[in-house]
């Protein structure tokens, strides 16, 4: 921590703080337009321009960094003078001296350059209008982009590569111009754009929109804050409600997301709500005809209620079960167990987290004593230094987790991929292991024994915080890395340069998901990997720990 002064005040702030994060957390405005927080800081636009004293210049606060005894001054008249110069600049380049096209566009009321404009009192622009021009591509179903509209602020193309870690959306040169080329043409399923939107989400005009965005005005609506329940993520997000229908969605910065979203949350996990097809009313069926029939909810919850009361009365309450389903509120599930447990008097309840993640449930309980991820998500794509993911697609089951996933081996992060399947990640992993299906135990027991055979085992950990040891030692004993290597089908190099990646770094995690736990021998596979960390030492910190990827958004709740 050091001081510095801005605006009259002294301020202490952490090394490698930019003005404009200082300025922020000082509660001082500074204009942005091209700037987003972990997606973009490339200082286009000067809006955000600060004076230094003793720099020649006006300076861009958001790329800037702090330093002792720096002396800044957001606020003057020549610092205004620049803004607005930069911003009639802008809207000469956005193609509008005048208002006409913003009444119709999809992003009225809600873009940041009208916005920018208002702060800074600037309403037509001196300079010649030269719009960048272009055809309009809308081929995508769910993205538009009217390159007229686009003021090259390439915060979508930081959403997409830095944050969604993509690498589709790109820069190109129309002369002396920078240009945004965007794979929303009639060739768009030939590139591998995910749809996901986030580059419309990080667009500060009306360029990049999503098409739903034409359904409504930003003073139409409300919003109502909720979880995606498309899979486990957890992704936050607000619906967009009008006149009681739910017609978009917009992307908030939860602790699992980031402000990011998938194609699934953005533009499909929503739908059924409205669809046709759902049930508005109970339906009893017909004694008559035989067919379900429309009925009145007190019909519908006597029947219920009387048929279950004869139900425990004729066979006593242990006939009668409660089956939870993960997507709902732990409110709800609370309320189900307790009616189970006291009005029907029985013991039987269950949820649909067992189903596909028993192994999780109970090999975890067996081994930590919790049947849980024991690391956030966000903990193990930033802190990790190598990652192990084993039997899990993440980009397709858990996008969000999947474009992370991207960002950190994009930073640095090694990956070892443990998958028969060529999936997006392996093509930028270190190590991809195609191994026999149903060999997880053979190969994590064969991982055990190398990082044995290495000491690279934490023996403080194993002393003080394990049990069985001896045992686990001389069980896998047998697993050397031919023996493995001729089980798994697999190269046993591979196996130890694996074993040797996760021992020697000081913070790695493992992920999995279903490759791991449907097999008749999920149970131990889960336990196995679970032995890899503890025999490194590698849980109760940052980057590390053991982590199913699950199926529905509260399934740990």
């Amino acid at each position: 921590m050091f001081d510095f002064t801005i605006d009259g005040r002294i301020v202490s702030v952490k090394e490698g703080t930019t003005i404009l994060e200082a300025a922020r957390s000082a509660g001082l405005h500074i204009p942005t337009l091209c700037y987003l927080k972990n997606v973009s800081s490339i200082g286009s636009c000067r809006l955000c321009v600060v004076e230094v004293e003793g720099a020649a210049g006006l300076v861009s606060s958001c790329n800037t960094l702090v330093k002792p005894g720096m002396v800044v001054h957001t606020n003057s008249d020549a610092i205004t003078a620049a803004r607005r110069t930069a911003l009639q600049l802008i809207i000469a380049d956005h193609g509008l001296n005048t208002t006409q096209y913003c009444f119709s566009c999809p992003k009225n009321g809600s873009c940041e350059l009208q916005d920018r404009c208002r702060e800074l009192g600037v309403e037509t622009t001196p300079f010649d209008v030269q719009p960048a021009g272009g055809p309009i591509l809308d081929s995508n179903p769910f993205i538009a982009f009217n390159p007229a509209l686009c003021i090259r602020c390439q915060r979508c193309v930081g959403a997409c590569n830095n944050a969604a870690g993509n690498h589709t959306l790109v820069t190109g040169r129309r002369g002396v111009r920078t240009s945004i080329l965007a794979p929303f043409g009639e060739d768009w399923k030939s590139t591998n754009c995910e749809s996901c939107g986030n580059c419309a989400g990080a667009c500060p005009t009306g360029a990049i929109t999503m098409k739903r965005r034409r359904e409504y005005r930003s003073w139409e609506i409300q919003r109502v804050r909720t979880t995606c329940p498309h899979c486990a993520t957890g992704c936050q997000y607000n619906l967009v409600v009008k006149n009681g229908r739910i017609v978009d969605t917009e992307a908030l910065d939860g602790p699992s997301n980031h402000g990011l979203l998938c194609v699934k949350g953005r533009s499909a996990s929503f739908d059924f709500v409205h669809s046709p097809q759902r049930l508005t009313m109970p339906l009893i069926r017909s004694k008559i005809t035989g067919e379900l029939e429309p009925a009145s909810w007190d019909e519908a919850l006597d029947l219920v209620a009387r048929r279950f009361g004869e139900i425990k009365a004729r066979h006593g309450g242990s006939a009668i079960a409660a089956f939870a389903c993960a997507r709902s509120a732990n409110e709800d599930i609370y309320m189900l167990q307790k009616m189970a447990r006291t009005v029907f008097e029985t013991n039987n309840v269950d949820n649909c987290a067992r189903v596909c993640h028993g192994p999780s449930v109970a090999g975890l309980q067996r081994t930590l004593g919790s049947g849980a991820m024991t690391n956030p998500i966000s903990d193990i794509c930033e802190n990790a230094q190598v990652i192990l993911l084993v039997g899990s697609n993440p980009e397709e089951a858990h996008p969000v987790i999947g474009m992370q996933l991207r960002a950190a081996v994009a930073r640095g992060t090694r990956l070892i991929v443990v998958d028969p399947r060529d999936i997006g990640l392996s093509k930028t992993s270190d190590l991809h292991i195609k191994l026999k299906p149903g060999t997880n135990v053979a190969f994590a027991n064969g991982i055990v024994r190398q990082l044995i055979h290495d000491d690279l085992i934490d023996h403080a950990f194993i002393e003080c915080r394990t049990e069985g040891f001896a045992d686990l030692k001389a069980m896998v004993e047998a697993y050397t890395p031919e023996r493995v290597a001729q089980i798994c089908a697999i190269d046993p190099r591979d196996l130890i340069a694996a074993a040797r990646l996760y021992g020697r770094a000081d913070r790695a995690a493992i992920v999995y998901c279903l490759g791991v736990t449907e097999h008749s021998s999920g149970t131990e596979g889960v336990m196995s990997l679970s032995n890899i960390a503890m025999v490194t030492g590698k849980y109760g910190r940052p980057g590390c720990g053991i982590n199913p990827l699950r199926g529905q958004n509260n399934v740990q709740g």
